[in-house]
């Protein structure tokens, strides 16, 4: 043994009492699978790769693996690939954000535990890209993230169709009545017809851009379709990039930076992105040691115009936004408000990034600074009696014309209680009702699934509803619309505010003045904090169910667990 510090397969040899015969013993084990002295004597990338037959957005990685690996060989390393959970949105239950946590475990204890110098992210669903994050800021190795690229749209009765946005556009009209069986059916064939993520700005592509924006991922790559030639030049891209990591080190926690932080949440105001980014964004932050007051994004939000005509909040496709520019047209737009000094993994600043000779824009898709979509950001936070610690409205999809308004609340206590008594037509519901959805945050036993998106009361719906106020402490898909006040905080399951609310309560909403307020006296609502039922004893659960329950923090910390939170 040199007294260099250990690389390659000599790193973190297993514990036998002897680092000598641990180091020999692992390059026995190698050679079984064919390796030579010379490849085994090279510097380690690994490579974190996520398909699985319950995702269909990463059903492409196979074809990426290879390339980053010839990009790492060709670079002189040695590529060594490694499963961790995989999580495909629609194929978990309750939800995948219960998850994400899991994976982001999974992930660093995978990079701590394995010998690798570097490491090559491959990752795309939704909560995916946030995991593998979060564990590589935990672990701080080099590392730098390759995304799956969003699906090509596709065709039906003459129109575009995408998913996400679309599936819920035509469902909305199949419940009001407007379209038939076989029409939904022929849709649910032509919604999602290629590998990789939604064909809209909803979550994974807004972790993507973030992603790029962060300087996490190489620029120009996030918005890559998947099934796209450029995407695979991008994961070979990656791999050689990976190695160059070796060269001049460059760790996460020196990436994810406040500065960094502020710029990627200008990033998610411009693009009108997810308001699940919020806490994804949060989350990775935070595991760097940098908080995100949720008056932050306000102060920002404030000064920050949206850039971008995609839906949900537009018109066009991320295949349009590729087209279009992509994230370099949308960060050249957004440099007098940027923190240029900021560095990458692609070995540049953001600013020397953006010196770069700018290509041509389409100004349907990506706006000029100087003539914007809107002028100020796509998301808001709302504080006030009904959410102290904050709440989200995703203004840029949502209808101004409610935004500034006093309802009587339409209460659902529960999953079960909106899914029995949604479509009652002797439900008591009015449209300027408010929508009020309890028990659905991260502590309850749906675990805050993407249900905050409430849907139009059938009978309402047929009357030609299209929108109403809806007030959860749930989470709403990156991929819908609507004036949706989510992530409610405290959450009704700790008690907080949103479960006192009855039936017949007054609330008032003022996106103006960033306030949504329940009408109730002190006295009436002390008298329903003391009849709440106690909440769940976690003591009950088991397994990952009990660990999820007892450290899950609220959506204001990012719904990370408190012990996984640097010291």
């Amino acid at each position: 043994m040199t007294g260099k510090p250990p690389r390659g397969l000599a790193r973190g040899l297993t514990n036998y009492g002897d680092a000598d015969f641990a180091l020999y013993l692992r390059k026995s084990f190698a050679k079984s699978m064919g390796y030579g002295n010379a490849m085994l004597d090279r510097p380690v990338v690994g490579i974190a790769c996520t398909p699985s037959g319950f995702n269909n957005c990463h059903r492409h990685f196979p074809e990426l693996l290879e390339a980053v690996k010839r990009g790492v060989l060709a670079a002189g390393g040695l590529p060594l690939e490694f499963p961790t959970i995989s999580l495909g949105e629609v194929f978990l239950s309750p939800t995948s954000l219960k998850f994400r946590n899991l994976m982001a475990m999974d992930t660093e204890e995978m990079i701590r535990a394995q010998p690798m110098d570097a490491v090559v992210l491959m990752g795309g669903c939704d909560k995916t890209v946030p995991a593998q994050l979060m564990g590589a800021v935990s672990v701080d190795r080099p590392a730098i993230q390759l995304v799956a690229g969003p699906m090509m749209t596709s065709r039906h009765g003459g129109e575009r169709l995408g998913a996400c946005t679309d599936c819920r556009r035509f469902w909305a009209r199949y419940r009001a009545g407007a379209i038939g069986a076989d029409d939904i059916a022929a849709v649910e064939g032509r919604l999602a017809t290629t590998a990789g993520t939604c064909a809209v700005m909803g979550t994974a592509s807004t972790m993507a851009c973030i992603a790029e924006t962060l300087g996490l991922c190489l620029p120009g790559t996030a918005a890559i379709p998947a099934v796209h030639a450029d995407r695979l030049r991008a994961a070979e891209a990656t791999g050689t990039a990976a190695m160059a990591l070796l060269r001049d080190p460059v760790r996460p926690t020196e990436i994810v930076t406040r500065d960094a932080v502020e710029n990627a949440l200008r990033a998610l105001l411009a693009l009108g992105g997810s308001t699940n980014a919020v806490i994804h964004l949060t989350a990775i932050a935070g595991r760097a040691g940098v908080d995100i007051p949720l008056a932050w994004l306000n102060e920002l939000s404030d000064t920050t115009p949206v850039l971008v005509d995609l839906k949900p909040v537009g018109e066009h496709y991320m295949e349009d936004f590729f087209a279009a520019g992509g994230m370099g047209a949308v960060l050249r737009e957004l440099r007098p408000l940027l923190n240029l000094d900021c560095r990458t993994v692609a070995g540049e600043t953001l600013g020397e990034r953006l010196e770069r000779e700018a290509g041509p824009v389409d100004r349907t898709v990506i706006a000029a600074a100087s003539a914007p979509f809107e002028p100020e950001g796509g998301l808001v936070a709302l504080f006030g009696s009904l959410a102290p610690g904050g709440a989200i409205l995703k203004r840029s999809a949502a209808d101004p014309a409610l935004f500034e308004r006093e309802g009587r609340a339409v209460v659902f206590c529960s999953l079960r209680d909106l899914a029995e008594r949604i479509d009652d037509p002797e439900l008591d519901v009015a449209p300027g009702d408010f929508l009020v959805l309890q028990n659905a945050g991260p502590k309850s036993p749906s675990g805050m699934p993407e249900a905050g998106y409430l849907p139009i009361p059938a009978k309402l719906a047929a009357e030609g509803v299209r929108d109403m106020v809806r007030i959860s402490d749930a989470r709403m898909s990156g991929t819908a619309y609507g004036t949706v006040v989510l992530h409610v905080t405290p959450e009704a399951a700790v008690g907080g505010p949103l479960a006192l609310v009855r039936s017949g309560d007054r609330i008032r909403l003022s996106v103006a003045e960033r306030r949504i307020d329940l009408l109730v006296g002190e006295a009436e609502l002390e008298r329903r904090g003391r009849a709440l039922p106690a909440p769940q004893d976690p003591s009950e659960r088991r397994g990952y169910d009990r660990l999820y329950t007892e450290e899950v923090l609220q959506a204001d910390r990012g719904c990370d667990f408190a012990f996984m939170l640097p010291r």
